[in-house]
């Protein structure tokens, strides 16, 4: 039997554990202690399951996940979230469909210390949506604004996929945080024309809001400031090179935990929650990882990364045509697949491939995010959408997966600028000081 027969029947074993609903760390750990076994020695299998979890635990690099999530935690006890909605609200919720642009813009500004969509989601959609609500937004607006806005928590930086990657590829965290930077606000920019159309066509989906005084608007601004300040602290130490990504997630840490004191935000109760949660995250995404350090040796030693290289080198297609083929496979995959699975279980496949065929993977790293996006909103799965429904038990289902339709084109569209133009994603990265 030959490698590569020996990985195709590894990837089948590995969907058919998934489809059992075994945690995708697991089975993947699983299928590649087998699979490493088989094409390689066992003894040299036993060597490297003792020592993987061992190396990823005590990865010094790795600390920055469990401080990015208690980062996010202990701002969604200080208060942040609603100040940001407040803030957006004062300065676009006299808009048509406003109150949806200042979600939109609320959620963008909480991805930037949370690093989580469903974070993202679940905190915005419980300020925004009872507002939406009172002034009577059309609930595929109001859901579906709520849904895609979540999805920016692992595109603007912190976020946790942009760790996952670096981590499974060797590139730098730090690079791919600065890069995810202009991508996210294109992002977030899109989503609001996304609004703007839809309340064109449709008036009654949004109406505006009380206009707010100038004096108002800057009030709001400024309680949202200490959160601006701690992203750009964060973020911009990374670009000017005064913190390791790892040190800024300290100091964003640190900060946020002292912005909840002085709010008197902490309580026992309040910090045993938000200690717990952090622990079942970053549990959880070391699993994920040390699976996919398990995974990535049996694939490699299949040839078959090295097979759809030399596949598609046969074919002689334009690089762009094989881009795009991998795209829509991936937004395929995303209909069925939750995000972080198809990232660990692909990338020890995908990322030879790209490297390939030419292409920068910091970019690619962007651009696999956002594919991962549009799988956060994508039925059947749709993770953000069963979140938003927890929050909104009265909507149909059908109506929050149609009015995330609208904002999946505009990441489709955000995705085709970025294709053509890549400089958006690498000029961050490579202006950043060493």
């Amino acid at each position: 039997m030959t490698p590569t027969v020996v990985g195709l029947l590894g990837l089948l074993g590995l969907f058919g554990l998934l489809a059992l609903r075994m945690p995708v760390g697991i089975a993947m750990a699983v299928v590649g202690t087998i699979g490493f076994g088989v094409l390689n020695s066992w003894p040299a299998t036993m060597a490297q399951l003792g020592r993987e979890p061992f190396v990823i635990a005590s990865s010094y690099e790795l600390i920055v996940i469990p401080l990015f999530v208690l980062m996010g935690n202990l701002a969604s006890i200080s208060g942040m979230s609603r100040d940001l909605f407040q803030a957006a609200y004062a300065w676009f919720g006299h808009w048509r469909g406003g109150l949806a642009s200042a979600t939109i813009a609320a959620c963008a500004g909480f991805a930037a210390v949370s690093g989580s969509s469903v974070a993202s989601a679940v905190t915005m959609g419980r300020v925004a949506l009872p507002e939406m609500q009172r002034y009577k937004y059309g609930s595929r607006l109001s859901t579906g604004c709520i849904a895609a806005g979540g999805t920016l928590g692992i595109l603007i930086p912190p976020s946790t996929g942009f760790v996952i990657y670096a981590i499974l590829t060797e590139e730098s965290i730090g690079r791919l945080f600065l890069a995810g930077i202009l991508p996210g606000l294109l992002l977030t920019a899109l989503f609001m024309v996304a609004i703007y159309i839809q309340c064109r066509i449709k008036p009654e989906l949004g109406p505006p809001g009380p206009r707010t005084q100038v004096r108002e608007k800057f009030t709001a601004l400024r309680k949202a400031g200490a959160m601006v300040c701690i992203v750009i602290i964060t973020i911009g130490g990374i670009y000017i090179g005064a913190f390791s990504p790892t040190e800024a997630a300290g100091v964003g840490a640190f900060l946020s935990l002292l912005l909840a004191l002085v709010r008197r935000r902490v309580t026992a109760s309040a910090m045993g929650d938000v200690l717990l949660r952090t622990v079942r995250t970053t549990a959880l995404v070391f699993l994920i990882i040390v699976g996919a350090h398990i995974f990535s040796p049996f694939i490699a030693l299949t040839n078959i990364p090295e097979d759809l290289a030399e596949f598609l080198g046969d074919q002689a297609m334009p690089r762009v045509a094989a881009l795009l083929i991998i795209l829509l496979t991936y937004i395929i995959l995303g209909t069925f697949l939750e995000g972080f699975a198809m990232l660990v279980l692909t990338l020890p496949i995908v990322h030879p491939l790209i490297l390939a065929l030419g292409y920068d993977p910091i970019w690619f790293g962007v651009v696999m995010v956002i594919v991962l996006e549009m799988g956060l909103i994508s039925p059947p799965v749709g993770v953000n959408v069963f979140v938003v429904k927890g929050i909104a038990g009265d909507i149909p289902m059908s109506d929050i997966f149609m009015g995330i339709l609208p904002f999946w084109l505009a990441m489709g569209v955000c995705l085709a600028f970025l294709v053509a133009f890549p400089q958006i994603a690498l000029f961050l990265p490579n202006t950043m000081i060493n």
